[in-house]
């Protein structure tokens, strides 16, 4: 029988899918506007861990959009308070923080031994470091990026290299940077979670080779191949 607390997952997954996700293991890189609610809804569906990837610390101008961002985390490592965050959410999950930036000399290391990897960056460069270490190491990862009332989301499989064509050489962004409100910060999210549990439970992904646009000012969803 499923614990009443996942009840709520049920109709929408089979009892057999949320036994699987409740084994799987899970990597979100990068704990600000995207990595906090992505956090937060993986450890409510019931993900089996978490690893936590960000060596920056709260700020000021982050109160505005990053769920964990509060007067009293200010100045601490993102990644920390994240996990101690979803520890009062779900305490039978398994939550691991690194408080480090991923990077070239690290990546693989970090990587290693998730079922799937979730992009919350901000950065073209660490975009394209985390889609070569996940291609080497054979994980899926979601890649997902906001800019205003914009944002993207793509299923990112092995040897596809998606990043290297949306981000060439590392420069220049995909989506214009307009500032970045919470509520697109939420939507992404949501659509990153969503998509990194239907593979987790073994359904086929819909992103697949596609890119998924999306923009808030007039509520337009396009989905294009890459």
């Amino acid at each position: 029988m499923i614990e009443r607390r996942y009840t709520g997952n049920l109709n929408a997954f089979t009892q057999t899918e949320l036994d699987t996700v409740r084994q799987k293991s899970v990597c979100v890189v990068g704990c600000g506007g995207l990595g906090g609610f992505v956090c937060n809804a993986l450890a409510r569906f019931g993900v089996g861990s978490i690893t936590v990837i960000d060596g920056d610390t709260f700020s000021e101008s982050n109160l505005n959009r990053q769920l964990f961002a509060r007067p009293d985390t200010i100045g601490l490592y993102k990644a920390e308070v994240c996990k101690n965050e979803l520890a009062h959410i779900n305490d039978e999950l398994e939550v691991f923080a690194v408080c480090q930036m991923l990077d070239e000399t690290n990546a693989e290391n970090l990587l290693y031994g998730h079922d799937i990897v979730i992009d919350c960056l901000d950065s073209p460069q660490a975009r394209i470091v985390l889609e070569n270490a996940c291609q080497r190491l054979g994980v899926v990862f979601i890649h997902g990026a906001i800019g205003g009332f914009c944002g993207q989301v793509a299923a990112v499989f092995p040897g596809e290299g998606i990043m290297k064509r949306l981000y060439a050489e590392g420069e220049g962004a995909a989506l214009p940077m307009r500032g970045n409100p919470v509520f697109t910060a939420q939507t992404v999210a949501a659509l990153e979670c969503g998509e990194a549990l239907k593979i987790l439970a073994g359904r086929a992904s819909e992103l697949r080779g596609r890119l998924l646009l999306i923009d808030l000012t007039d509520y337009s969803f396009e989905m294009i191949r890459v």
